[in-house]
Parts: structure tokens; sequence; C-alpha cells
């Protein structure tokens, strides 16, 4: 770092007091061996069983697979073993899947890892006293079993194509997960794993990890991560300008000052996350299919890619993004044609009054979007979905909240909703968003209710069939049917923006995102294999 960043840093240390004794912080850039992060989140709540690092991003624990990135993050990873010895086979009928568990490793606290700790994590998880957020995750899975040679074997409800997807989780020690809430575990604030990192201190908004010198692919080079909550995007942006963090996650604008500055590395990170609005189910206006194609239509998703997220995304029309490759439908596409749209409400009836907003019978063309309200990149999206749709003659309000307000009122509103937190198989972006709902279900699973038998006929033989091709036609015909009767307005496919002080590490890789986007993402998700020469 340069060195008017470290008399910076120093100047900090009174607001964060134990940054620079742990951070390794040594006065001269070649020697530092830890970073400071600083996360829109609250650093904490690391029991695995509560969804932490259920996408692979952990630095405590391990998971059976690991992603491993192809292009950066302009592909989908593939999926390598790693506390597995191999990928999991599965049966004929997609019902029974094995893996080995690999030998030699230990947890932090320095017992062995064996299958009854991996099938005690996953059972932790369906069981209902856990009350586990990923439980809806695992709905297909029915019980697991730790062989006496190493083996787990999963056994499925429903066959499920999909299911090595789902071995990212970290693996905790089978002592550690006791009977109860898993939000009251202890492992939130002191948690045992087996991987890079450890948490040598924990306390309100900030957390200190230490590299793990034992752990079994090798102690990482970077010694300390000390992660501290900054929820302000603007406050993060000016402590890294003023050299008091390392790195941080920012909103694209804020982001974009990076792009190409010296002694930083910026990257927008590519996504499956999507951002899209659900159409309140009780609303006369937007339960007319006519209305539903007229919105997608009038929507510019162009212009909030460019003015909206800084041409850091793409343009959504449907929940699937281009990097599913053949199973992604490039005609699957609304044209951009507000006349066309005013042309086709005139059609149905909706026409316009005195004061521009169109009526019907007596019921307006109108209804309320809500977004949560910490959430600024929401917050734009919906702005810039209301002013395209005051053209129309639509009248959209809106309404920043919280999420249980939202949940109440579900039913009533639109919501700006993100997509796509566990992309790595599409099942995950498309069976909960675009099936009828189904009982048990998040109340965030396709609130609107939309959706038809033939849909869930394709969405259900995609996810129970073990032929790649097979389940790409069913993907394909979805998509076909969601353009023809959309559900939704899809909006758009956000990148993730990170910034990070060049300190002279290599091997610096990042990967195709889900929607959750941290400092356990972009540059630091490769963390255990940064190196310097």
């Amino acid at each position: 770092m340069p060195a008017g960043n470290h008399r910076n840093r120093v100047l900090a240390v009174g607001a964060v007091t134990i940054l620079a004794a742990v951070a390794g912080c040594s006065g001269s850039p070649g020697e530092t061996s830890g970073i400071i992060l600083a996360d829109a989140n609250e650093p904490g709540q690391f029991n695995p069983i509560g969804g932490h690092g259920d996408s692979g991003q952990s630095q405590i624990y391990d998971g059976l697979l690991r992603l491993s990135p192809q292009d950066g993050s302009s592909s989908l990873p593939e999926l390598v073993p790693w506390l597995a010895t191999e990928i999991p086979e599965s049966n004929p009928e997609g019902t029974e899947w094995s893996v080995q568990v690999r030998s030699g490793v230990k947890f932090t606290d320095g017992t062995e890892l064996d299958a009854g700790d991996v099938a005690a994590t996953y059972r932790a998880v369906i069981d209902p006293a856990s009350a586990s957020e990923l439980a809806t995750s695992y709905d297909m899975l029915q019980d697991v079993e730790a062989g006496p040679d190493g083996t787990v074997t999963f056994t499925l409800k429903y066959p499920y194509a999909g299911f090595p997807s789902r071995l990212l989780l970290g693996i905790a020690p089978s002592e550690r997960l006791t009977k109860g809430l898993a939000a009251e575990s202890s492992l939130n604030t002191d948690p045992v794993g087996t991987g890079p990192y450890k948490v040598a201190s924990l306390r309100p908004g900030e957390a200190v990890l230490t590299a793990n010198a034992d752990h079994w692919n090798g102690a990482p080079e970077v010694e300390t991560v000390t992660i501290i909550h900054v929820p302000d995007d603007n406050s993060r942006a000016q402590r890294l300008q003023a050299g008091e963090i390392d790195g941080t996650v920012l909103p694209p604008l804020l982001a974009a000052r990076y792009e190409g500055k010296s002694g930083y590395f910026y990257e927008a990170v590519k996504t499956a996350d999507w951002r899209g609005l659900s159409l309140p189910a009780d609303s006369a206006f937007a339960t007319d299919p006519a209305a539903v194609m007229a919105m997608n239509m009038a929507a510019d998703r162009q212009g909030m890619v460019n003015h909206v997220l800084g041409g850091r995304g793409k343009p959504a029309h449907t929940p699937v993004a281009d990097i599913y490759g053949e199973a992604f439908n490039p005609g699957a596409v609304f044209p951009y044609d507000p006349q066309g749209a005013g042309e086709l409400l005139d059609d149905a009836g909706w026409l316009r009054g005195e004061d521009g907003i169109r009526t019907r019978d007596g019921q307006r063309a109108g209804f309320e979007v809500a977004y949560n309200a910490t959430d600024t990149l929401r917050r734009d999206l919906a702005l810039a979905f209301a002013s395209d749709m005051s053209e129309l003659g639509v009248d959209v309000t809106l309404l920043g909240t919280d999420w249980n307000v939202i949940e109440e009122r579900r039913r009533e509103v639109g919501i700006l909703l993100g997509g796509g937190d566990k992309p790595y198989d599409l099942d995950t972006q498309l069976f909960e968003t675009l099936h009828t709902p189904l009982p048990g279900g998040s109340p965030f699973a396709n609130p609107g209710g939309t959706g038809s038998a033939e849909m869930d006929s394709h969405l259900q033989a995609a996810r129970s069939s073990l032929d790649a091709e097979e389940r790409t036609e069913h993907y394909l015909a979805v998509q076909d049917l969601y353009i023809q009767d959309p559900g939704y307005v899809m909006l758009a496919f956000v990148d993730h923006n990170y910034v990070q002080e060049d300190q002279g590490w290599n091997n610096v890789q990042t990967v195709l995102e889900p929607h959750a986007h941290d400092v356990g993402w972009g540059f630091w998700w490769s963390l255990r294999d940064w190196t310097r020469d």
C-alpha cells in the first residue's frame, strides 16, 4: 500500500482497535500478510446449518465439492471434488447419490473428519428442530447414511438431477451439531470447520480470521483477514479511498470510480443474479395478461442497465441467463416497443383518462411496488420501472419498507425481487420462481401465484431427468411458455462490483456468483489460493 494510505490506516486504529495489531501491516507493501475488508453485512452467523457458506464461499468450512472457475466469472464453474474424493455417483433413477469422504482431514479443534460428520451436517439441515433457512433447498433429501468405509449415501424423496450442486455446503463436526435452532447454535460465534481460516476473534462489528496452519490442502499465504461492518455504501467507498480498508463491495456507480485506477483491482463480476418484479395477485390490472405483456414491452431494460447499473449487467427477459449455454434461448425476449405496448392496452380496454392514467370499468391501471428500503439498487430499479410505466399511462407508486411488511402485503403489491441464490444448476433458477406455488414454499417463491400446469410439467421433468439433452429441451420449452405468458417483469442480471487495493498478490480469481454479494465473494472467494512471488 502507498505510504500515505498506511498513515491513514494508523489514524483509523482508534475506531477499529485491533486492526494494526492483527492485520499484519508492517509498513512495507511487500511485507504485509493480512488484509482488511469492509462489508455491508454484520460479521458472524457462521453456522453452516443456518446457511453460512452454502454456495461454497466459506473460508471457515470446506464442502464435499468446490467451485472451479472455467472462464473467470463469464461461465458456469465446474463442480470438483474437495472433501469428497470424487464426483458423487447416482443410481439409475437419480434417487440415491454416494460419495467417498477424504481421509486425513482435521477440523480446527484437532478432531478427524469422517463420514459421520458429513451425514450429521446434512441431517441437521433437514431436521425441523433446526428451523434451517436452507431446509427448502434440500426438500428433495430424505435421509443421509454414513458407511463404515467412509462413504456417505444420500437418499432422495424424488429424482433430482442437480443434486451435486447441493454438495457445496460446509461440513461441521457432529459433536457440535446439538439439537435445537440453528440460529442459536454456538457455531454461529465459535465455528469449527476444516477450512483454510478460523475465527480468532468476534465482536460486534468486527471479525478477525487467521490462517489454519494445519489445513489439509496447505495453509493460505494471507495470514489474517479482518472484516469490519460498514453498512453504508458511501462510507465504505470513503474508507477505501482514505486507505482505512483494503477492499469492499460497492454499488456499480460507486465502484466505477475505480475502473482503471492505479493501485487497485476493480472487477464487475458476472452473475446469474436477476432483479425482477413480481406482480400483485389482487390487482385487476396486473393480473390481466394483456397488461402484463404490455409492461414487459414497455420496460426499458437496456436503459436500466446503462443508467442504473452503469453498464454493469445485462437485460433480463426471463430468469435464464446466457451462461446456461444450450439451455438458454436467445430468442426468448420481449421487444422494447412502448408504442406497441400502448396499442395492446388500448385493445384490451385500458384507455387513458384526462390525467393520462388508463382505466377500465372503473379500475385504475396501476399498483404499488415494494422494495427493501435499505437496498439502493432495488430502489433505483423500481424508480426506473415506475418512470417507464408512467409513459405508458400506468400509475406505479413505490413503497420502501422492510421484508416483514412486504411479506404481509405480498398479494397486494408488486415486489422488486432478486433471484439466483443457488445458480449452479438451472433448476434452482426456475423451479420456485416459475412453478405454481407449492405448500410450504417460501412466501417469496412466485408471490404473484402465476404459472400453468404445462409449465409445471416441464419444470418437474427437467429436475428429474438425468439426461442432459432432455433437461435442455424442457428448459427451452419453459422459456417459450414464459415469453408467451409472462408472470413477472424481469429487468436485469446484475454484475457484482468489488474493489481491492493492489498489494502484489497473485492468483486472485473470481467465479460466477449467486445472488449473495459480500466479502465472501469477489476477489476474496479465492483468498485461500492467493500467492506472492
